[in-house]
């Protein structure tokens, strides 16, 4: 058990501290997204979202007249845009679909810097990048089960590790880390099973998919398993006869009547402008613990009501409580801080576990000033892995400032400059020693973060004063947390400093005195 648990959280150990990380951040993703848009005002008062839907409903109309299917995401508390994206009849893969974001007052295409803002996170989180959803998502599926057997194994391996709990030592080296893996593993340990296990079961169907082909065969019962797992109504062959869509403002309003006035999701369109055309006005996530669908059917030409969707079988609500679990978007402020703190606590448990592999081997290396090749690719590969992916996503903040607001590709080139950043923290990984490799990486971390405040305050009118005497907790926030991780990667940076320092004398000793004794058994 303890070599299966030091290899299973080893070998895809680096994969699963970058989608701890970016996952920790998702759920701040919307906040994210609103800072690296700093053109947009901040709504300081809610609006009403039939009037919001029809806006943007009429603006799809107009910029894809052709559209066989729509989807309209309304904006809540914690968006100021609205996101859209639509299906391109004839296109194929990602020129299927067309997407943007809808300014909520005027209807119109946002008028802002090209981002993918905290999306980029969000889907590298479990599907990666420059690669296919397909593939990334079959990567994250094999590093959670990795996971899930480390976390298992680990809890068989140590006997005592509620009593660890409450041990730590500082200053003791490989005992120092393991004490913090324990701590970390046990005070999260519900959450970490809970995370990687609904993680797991979010893409059950991709990971193994075997049992529904040989249970669902007729397309009436693949319609079915459908309407119980998706709000997206699967269109129909169009009639062909030209009819307009009735008001998508009466039908929300209907909906309104049901479930109260701001509980409003999304609204899907399938065969917008046909005679057979559907809409979906679908339930939102606040306080709703379970994904699965809750929705109410339109007849798309004259609103007439078809459908309550708001009951799924028993295997589905399961299905839908735990994709709940794991995204958190029910929670409210508080529960929202305590996901992100637990997961913080995750990736932290991730990223001891993969330094006290390194730890634990150096002290019984023949020579620990020059390792063989596996160790020292486990060491170049943790820098750049813990503080390197702390520079890149920081990186990734700083090229939306910097990168021209009218810059062709804008936010691919977002996403280039973080790989770009990233791969070179991995290079000086290789070039450097790895002690100071580890100290510079991490100051490099810290000083980069501490300046995304002032730098946001040179290129925006939204700078850090600004937004706490205006009450823009967004903007605020989200530069406080930077300081605050600053001073997180000064600390390591300091102690990891401190602790080098100490080592080499002490080494250096115990290698004289090795030397010693052979020089003496071989004069003996």
């Amino acid at each position: 058990m303890s070599g299966l648990h030091t290899w299973s959280g080893l070998l895809l150990g680096w994969v699963l501290y970058a989608m701890f990380l970016t996952g920790t951040v998702s759920y701040f993703k919307e906040e994210l997204s609103q800072w690296m848009r700093p053109e947009l005002p901040r709504l300081t008062q809610p609006l009403d979202p039939a009037v919001v839907a029809q806006r943007v409903a009429d603006e799809i109309g107009r910029i894809a007249p052709n559209a066989t299917q729509w989807s309209i995401k309304l904006p809540d508390e914690r968006s100021n845009t609205v996101y859209a994206f639509w299906r391109i009849p004839g296109g194929k893969g990602a020129r299927a679909f067309g997407q943007d974001h809808f300014d909520p007052v005027t209807g119109h295409r946002v008028e802002a810097r090209d981002t993918l803002g905290g999306d980029f996170f969000y889907r590298f989180h479990f599907q990666f990048y420059y690669m296919s959803p397909f593939w990334g998502r079959l990567l994250a599926g094999l590093a959670a089960m990795f996971m899930l057997v480390a976390i298992v194994a680990g809890v068989i391996t140590h006997k005592k590790i509620f009593t660890d709990f409450f041990t730590f030592r500082w200053g003791k080296g490989q005992r120092s880390w393991l004490d913090a893996h324990n701590a970390l593993s046990v005070f999260g340990l519900p959450f970490h099973l809970m995370i990687t296990y609904t993680g797991l079961v979010t893409l059950m169907a991709l990971y193994v998919p075997w049992g529904e082909r040989a249970a669902i065969k007729t397309p009436a019962e693949r319609q079915q398993l459908t309407a119980e797992l998706s709000a997206f109504i699967q269109a129909g062959k169009p009639s062909g006869d030209k009819v307009p869509l009735g008001s998508i403002e009466a039908m929300v309003r209907q909906t309104q009547q049901r479930w109260g006035t701001i509980d409003v999701g999304r609204v899907n369109a399938t065969n917008p402008g046909d005679a057979t055309a559907r809409i979906a006005v679908t339930r939102g996530d606040a306080g709703r613990v379970s994904m699965s669908p809750d929705y109410v059917e339109f007849d798309g030409a004259t609103g007439k009501l078809l459908a309550v969707h708001d009951r799924v079988g028993a295997a589905a609500e399961t299905r839908g409580v735990m994709y709940a679990l794991h995204l958190g978007r029910f929670s409210d402020l508080e529960t929202r801080w305590l996901y992100f703190l637990a997961s913080l606590m995750g990736t932290a448990m991730v990223g001891t576990g993969l330094v006290m592999w390194t730890v634990k081997r150096r002290q019984k290396l023949p020579d620990p000033e020059r390792p063989h090749v596996g160790f020292r690719l486990v060491e170049r590969l943790n820098i750049a892995s813990i503080p390197g992916l702390s520079i890149a996503m920081t990186g990734f903040l700083w090229a939306n400032r910097l990168l021209p607001v009218q810059m062709q590709e804008r936010a691919f080139w977002e996403v280039h400059l973080f790989f770009i950043v990233w791969g070179l923290t991995l290079l000086h990984a290789l070039l450097r020693p790895a002690r100071a490799a580890w100290v510079e990486q991490l100051w490099a971390a810290a000083a980069l973060l501490a300046l995304v405040p002032v730098l946001n305050a040179a290129t925006t009118q939204r700078p850090l004063w600004h937004s706490l005497a205006n009450g823009d907790w967004v903007f605020a926030g989200t530069d406080l947390m930077c300081w605050a991780l600053a001073l997180l990667h000064a600390v390591l940076a300091i102690r990891t400093a401190r602790h080098g320092a100490r080592l080499r004398p002490s080494r250096a000793s115990e290698l004289r005195g090795d030397r010693v004794a052979i020089s003496g058994e071989a004069a003996t």
